[in-house]
Order: structure tokens, then sequence, then C-alpha cells
């Protein structure tokens, strides 16, 4: 019997079981103090983030409430490790520790999204920040819950969608926000409601925004003077508009053991192609899910979880009003079961089981890679044993993954099958309450994505004809990672230092030659593996200056920085560093943050980049709360204060765009 068979009877058994049980665990206003201190991203038995080996992130809902109405790409840039591949407003994907596309996951509810996200830097995530109750980040390979696409690490939207607890009475929140870059305005909002044991949710998103302004030319200096080219007058950001329209409907069944639920979702937009004037595209998708947890009674495990996602997207890209192109279309399934292990003296772990199937197609004169077929299945299984003062974590994922396609030169249909086994240990040692050290050891695979293995065209969004290699092999990459998290009286510290070394790394390559499209000249590009070391740090602080009843005044900062080398020469598109201090005022009425954040040059480049100047920031915001019960909140922000010409280098556009100038940003959000 295939994995992939023993994958889907796994899922059935763990959704019949969820819908017999009917019911949900109920759970108290504790909830949400459990969430801030717990990770559920990475291992589905939850982890304290103060004390694992896993480099972690969270953006609980009392900051998304204020957060700025970007993409999520754009909302994670310039966290510890994070960057975004900035590629316009409309469409932004996050970057882990230098590596972005298909080496990052980024899910919703442990659901991959079934987007072309992963295909071309100007695809747009199809989710928005906005739908989000918490964003939990993993920065590096310590995802075995997820596969050999998260090798980089995982970002996983969460929301309330399929109602998990009985709210008291009307729950909700609702926000809205203008913006001055931009023009920027949009409204967001959730409810629930029991009916019973029966929990209805309703959620939606709206957002706008017009060509936004920028402080300088939009064509680099640097790419002026190579090309030769006049810079512009600047201005505005010619067709960096964008549209978003989100509308969600969960229904969940909830008792004393368990829940079952399922949601829709219907998520369109529309937003412009910075790279090409008077192109634009419109993205539709469909999605449906199903969870359900069931709690067991007895027996070595303590819950049964399941989860499936279907989604049906539509990606349509017009070059000028009412003149269709290229489109791209993705429609699919993902499902998911685990076992969480009952914990038996400092013992806790899962094993579960995930499947997916995809199929994907290019239709037009721009489609760079052919229409394919995508099955995957994987098994997996992650330990942790906590004693005083020392513990062990570890785990094991064997996944199969299945890419079929016809190469758009024509020729018979293509299989390649790939065996992925990736495996993690860690040890931590507590050697005082306040201190925790840790290392780990991970070696991952990922088997080479459909536009790695069968580009064969003009990609114009990256301006380059690219040609993938169908004998491709596994991609594998070696990490060795130390956390150090600190935390007595005034002061709080984490650290994360880590080294990659990765054997037959993707990597795109100019080789030299040209191709002729109507007169135009573009660099022919290949995949092709090598080897590639990656290493860097992340490091964040904070202390105390002052405290006196509910009033206190803190510094924080934080530096990272990532260096990448392959045996070609420097990895393309690695960040440079970035260092920013923070004064923080908080105070039951009022918090205030004053940061400047310093990005520096980079000059470490592959043949065929341009360098990036370096830049700082600086940003002031402010949220007030008018009434003692916080159910109000009033923000402001004022972005790039000194309207500084910034442009990140991870991105294709960077010499054709740099980030939005000075904004001012306000709004007001009320959770009931």
């Amino acid at each position: 019997m295939s994995l992939a068979v023993v994958s889907r009877a796994a899922l059935l058994t763990a959704a019949s079981w969820a819908a017999l049980a009917g019911v949900a665990l109920a759970q108290d206003g504790s909830r949400a103090t459990e969430l801030d201190e717990v990770i559920v991203t990475g291992a589905p038995y939850g982890i304290s983030a103060r004390a694992t080996t896993i480099a972690t992130t969270v953006i609980d809902e009392e900051a998304l409430a204020s957060a700025p109405a970007s993409s999520l790409g754009d909302l994670v840039a310039g966290l510890p490790g994070m960057r975004s591949t900035d590629f316009a407003p409309g469409a932004s994907r996050p970057v882990i520790r230098g590596l972005s596309g298909p080496r990052v996951q980024v899910l919703t509810n442990g659901i991959g999204l079934i987007d072309a996200s992963s295909v071309s830097p100007d695809h747009q995530v199809a989710t928005d920040p906005a739908e989000a109750s918490r964003i939990e980040i993993v920065r590096g390979p310590a995802t075995l819950a997820y596969g050999g696409t998260a090798i980089g690490g995982v970002v996983n939207v969460l929301d309330n969608r399929i109602p998990t607890t009985l709210p008291d009475g009307l729950d909700g929140a609702i926000s809205t926000q203008v913006s001055s870059v931009d023009n920027g305005r949009s409204v967001a909002g959730r409810l629930a409601f029991a009916v019973g044991p029966v929990v209805v949710s309703l959620d939606g998103v709206s957002k706008e925004s017009d060509d936004y302004d920028v402080p300088s030319p939009s064509i680099s200096h640097r790419l002026a003077d190579a090309e030769g080219i006049p810079r512009g007058p600047g201005g505005t950001q010619p067709n960096s508009f964008s549209e978003l329209d989100s509308r969600g409907l969960g229904l969940s069944w909830i008792g004393s053991r368990g829940f079952i639920g399922a949601s829709i979702k219907d998520l369109s937009s529309t937003y412009g192609v910075v790279a090409e004037e008077d192109v634009f595209i419109q993205l539709e998708q469909t999605r449906e899910d199903v969870r359900g947890e069931l709690t067991l009674e007895g027996g070595p495990f303590q819950r049964l979880t399941g989860s499936f996602g279907h989604a049906d997207y539509t990606h349509t890209e017009f070059e000028g009003p009412g003149n269709p192109g290229t489109v791209f279309q993705s429609d699919g399934w993902e499902a998911r079961a685990d076992l969480v292990q009952r914990t038996r003296d400092g013992w806790n772990g899962a094993i579960g089981v995930q499947t997916l199937s995809r199929s994907f197609e290019a239709i037009g004169a721009e489609a760079f890679v052919p229409g394919s077929e995508i099955e995957e299945a994987g098994i997996y299984t992650v330990q942790r044993l906590d004693r005083t003062g020392w513990g062990l974590e570890g785990g094991l994922r064997y996944d199969r993954r299945t890419v079929t396609a016809t190469p758009l030169s024509g020729g018979p249909e293509i299989n390649r099958e790939f065996d992925n086994w990736s495996g993690s240990a860690a040890a931590f040692i507590k050697p005082m309450p306040d201190l925790f050290l840790g290392i780990s050891l991970a070696r991952n695979e990922r088997a080479p994505s459909e536009v790695e293995l069968f580009a064969d065209g003009l990609h114009v969004a990256t301006g380059v004809y690219e040609t993938g290699d169908v004998t491709l092999d596994n991609e594998t990459v070696t990490t060795i990672e130390g956390t150090i998290h600190y935390e007595a009286g005034r002061f709080h510290g984490d650290l994360h230092v880590y080294a990659s070394k990765y054997d037959g790394f993707i990597d795109e390559r100019d080789t030299g030659a040209v191709f002729i499209d109507g007169g135009e000249s573009f660099p022919i590009f290949q995949f092709v593996q090598t080897g590639a070391e990656f290493r860097g740090f992340e490091a964040e602080a904070g202390y105390d200056l002052w405290s006196s009843g509910d009033r206190a005044l803190s510094l924080e900062g934080a530096w990272d920085y990532v260096d990448a080398e392959t045996d070609l020469g420097p990895a393309a598109r690695i960040p440079p560093y970035s260092v920013s201090g923070r004064l923080l005022w908080t105070s039951t009425p009022l918090d205030a943050t004053l940061e400047v954040r310093r990005v520096g040059e980079q000059d470490q480049l592959a043949a065929y980049e341009l360098g990036t100047d370096a830049y700082t920031m600086v940003n002031l915001s402010g949220v007030w709360r008018p009434f003692a019960d916080r159910d109000i909140s009033v923000f402001a922000e004022g972005h790039n204060l000194t309207d500084t010409e910034a442009r990140e280098h991870v991105s294709f556009l960077k010499d054709l765009a740099p980030l939005p100038g000075r904004n001012f940003r306000a709004g007001i959000s009320y959770r009931f």
C-alpha cells in the first residue's frame, strides 16, 4: 500500500472521529493569555516561545488590530530575519533568512494556500493579514510538520473563521484606517455568535489604495548609471495601486470533547504590476476548509486533530483594460491529521500525516511554465522531553512528491518522483530559571518546484528568459543553530546563530546568452545545482528603563545578518544587515513607540546584480485607549518621517521602485 493511500485513509478516519464527536473542548477567558505564550506552529502540542530551540516570532491580535493595511510580506518585513519580496503593494511575499519562493511555506491554519504565489514574485499571496487573529513565524528548517517546501521557514496565518470555543454573547471586532502616502482606506471586521452548541462566524476585509508617493525618482541612480538612462521625475510610483475584498463564513459544532467546523472564503484582488506599464492582475480564489478536534479519554494519545482545505484559484494578467493576457489557474486540496500524545513525565510528542493534490495551468503568450499535476504525501513525528534543568527535542519526516508536466517545447509527458527524508535533533539546558541555552542540528530535503524543473519562456516580471532543468535532484541542507533566551530583572534577550550547508542548492544563473523578443534583448537564465553556505544571526534585547504603576519606559533593539555564498559566487538577492532601536512608553491609556531602523549597503553581489545603498528610517506610532475597558483603540503612525529613499535588496524591482515615502496613517478599532 502506497504512502499516499495510507495518508488519505488516516485523514478520513480523523475526520470521521471528529464528526462523531461533534463537540469542542470548552475554554474560558484565559485562552488569550495562553496563546500569547505558546507557539503552535512547528509542534502540534504547542511550545513556550521562551523554552524552545525553534526561532519564532508572533504577531498577536492586539498588534494586528492597529497594523498597517499592507500585504503579508510587507507586514512581516523588518521583524528579525524577515524581509519582503516587495513586488509593489499588491504582491509581496515573506523572505526568511534570505530565502523565498518555494523555500518559504505560507499557511492558513496549518494548511497551504494552494495558490500560485511561489511561481512568480508578481503573484499575490491569497490571504490578507486583516483576516488573521494571530500570525506565527518560524525561521529556519525546524519545520518537520509541514514538509520540504518549508525548508526555509513558515509563516502561519491563524484565523477564527472556524470557531473552536463558545463565545460569551457576541464576540467580534471592527477596524478602519486611512493612509496618506497612497490615499489608502481599509475596513475589516469579524463577528461570532452561538446558537446552542453551534457557533457562526462572519468576517470581511475591504481595502483600496492608489499609486504611492516616492521620495525619489523610481529608477535608482545605480541602474541609471549602468544603463545610461534618465531617472525620471519621481513623485509617484506608476501602476502601484491595489484593491482587495475578502468575505468569509464559518460554522462550528462545539461541545465538551472536540469540535467539527467548516468555512468558505471568497477573495478578489486587483493590483498593478510595477514592472510593466498598464499591466494589472485580477485574482480570484474560493476556498473551503474543514477542521475538527477530538479529545481522547484513554490510551497514549491526548487528542486527534484533522484539517482539510480546498481552493480554486484564478489569476489573470490584463495588458490594458479589457485585454486579458496570461491566465494562471490552480485547483487543489490539502489535508492533514495529527495525533498528539498524552504528556508523560515531561515527554510530549505528536505523529501526523499530510497529503496534497494540485493542478496548475498557465495559459497565454507569456506562460513561461507548463501546466502540471502535483501529488505529495508525508508522514512525520516530533518529540520533546522536558526535565528539570535540561531537555531534548527531535523529529523525523518522510515525503514523496510527484510532479507531472508536458514541456512547453513539446515532446512526451515527463513524470518526476522525489523521496525526501528530513530530521532534526536538539538539546537544551536551563542552568538557572532565567536562562535557556539550546543547540539543534537539522537535515532537510526539498524537491524541485515545477518552475525549477519545467520553466521555458520569457518571464516578464523578472525580465529574464527562464530555463528549467528536468534532471534536477533533491536540494539538501544541513543546519546547526544555537539559541539563547534570557529574562531576568529589567533585561530580556534572545539570540539565534545559525550556519547552513546546502548540497544541490537550486540556483538561477545567467548563461551569458540572450533572447530577442520584438527587438528587445533579455538574458537567458538557467536553473542549476551547486553547493551553498548560509550563515547569520538574529538578536533581540530589551531593558526596562523606568516603571511606576501601569506606566513604563523601555528600550528595545534588534539586529540581524545573513551571508550566503554558493560555489558559483555570492547568492543573489541576499538582504544586508539591519539594526533597529525602539523607545517604548506603555500605560493603560496610551502606548507610544519611536523607532530608528538602519539597513546596510549590500555590495556582496551575484554577477548580474546591482548594489543597494544603505538607508536609515525613522518611525513614530501610538495607540490611545480613551475608555477604561480598553475596547476602543485609536491609533496613528508616522512612517519614514524623513522621507528617505529606501530600496529592498531582495526585490526584483529594487532599481525600478523604491519603498513608499513619508506616510501618515490613522485609524480606530473596536473589540467586543
